[in-house]
């Protein structure tokens, strides 16, 4: 792993999303935020409710894949740091210099990987949930008990709710970064490239 880059190193303009990482990154952003407005404020039949949750689960299993199987700075292993990593990030969190790091940073990373675990909570829970006026339910909603069905379906609410929860911080930390670090993370998911410092010092406690 990438450890924190070294302060006395300039920052270079290089090359670290490429064009799938972006198009899965707003795509997954839109297919969300749909879900969520057709979900909360949409017609009673959520067909197309349905539809995003199929086409979010479809990403995130295609984004796990890539996560064990790709190469960095795409690969799980590339950015899930260890404590030691993480908590020094932590403690420089503060710091009004850029951190011009390398792909995910270690908090970064470890709320990417949440945000996965939690979109596929909501799209296998929203597979057999119950519509609370039973007009719209689950496509495999049938194959379990009703109090699973219950059970499923309170998850599947709760976990909405963490879910918004967590988005919210992250637009939250993207303009923390962007007003008190002074570092656009915006920007290198659009363009694909980003100012970065690189080491050869590696760490991976």
């Amino acid at each position: 792993m990438i450890d924190n880059p070294t302060a006395g190193e300039p920052p270079a303009l290089k090359p670290v999303w490429d064009i799938p990482t972006r198009v899965f990154h707003w795509l997954l952003a839109a297919l969300v935020i749909t879900g969520w407005l057709l979900g909360e404020f949409g017609p009673p039949v959520k067909t197309w409710h349905f539809y995003c949750g199929y086409a979010i689960g479809t990403l995130v299993v295609l984004r796990m894949l890539r996560g064990i199987f790709g190469a960095p700075p795409n690969n799980f292993v590339s950015f899930l740091y260890g404590p030691k990593t993480t908590l020094k990030y932590a403690l420089s969190l503060f710091s009004r210099k850029p951190s011009h790091w390398p792909g995910h940073n270690p908090m970064g990373g470890w709320s990417v990987f949440a945000m996965l675990l939690l979109l596929a909570v909501q799209v296998s829970t929203g597979l057999f949930a119950s519509d609370k006026d039973y007009i719209s339910d689950g496509p495999l909603n049938k194959w379990v008990s009703s109090d699973m069905r219950l059970e499923l379906t309170y998850i599947h609410n709760v976990n909405a709710k963490i879910l918004l929860a967590v988005i919210g911080l992250h637009v939250f930390m993207i303009l923390f970064y962007l007003i008190w670090k002074r570092e656009n993370l915006v920007g290198p998911m659009l363009t694909g490239k980003k100012q970065v410092r690189t080491t050869t010092d590696n760490e991976t406690s």
